[in-house]
């Protein structure tokens, strides 16, 4: 059973599974309901440090590209710390 996500009023549901296995950097900020900047900011961080902080992302290119799984896992990583 996948996460449904519960969207501010007015913007239509999705559920975590209707998600495509990759997603860019702005997808991504929209499914953690964070802004663009916040997003772009984690995705750099992640890559700066070599994958130990941040949000999992993969560079393709001149692109930011993020895995749906990475992405879940550090949601409840997240969720499992506190923060």
């Amino acid at each position: 059973m996948g996460l449904h996500v519960v969207p501010p009023a007015g913007e239509p549901s999705w559920s975590w599974d209707d998600l495509p296995e990759v997603l860019t950097v702005e997808e991504a900020a929209k499914a953690l309901r964070i802004g663009r900047g916040a997003a772009y900011a984690l995705a750099n961080q992640y890559l700066d440090t070599d994958g130990r902080i941040g949000m999992p992302c993969r560079r393709l290119g001149r692109s930011i590209r993020v895995p749906k799984r990475p992405l879940r896992r550090f949601i409840d990583l997240d969720e499992a710390s506190g923060q």
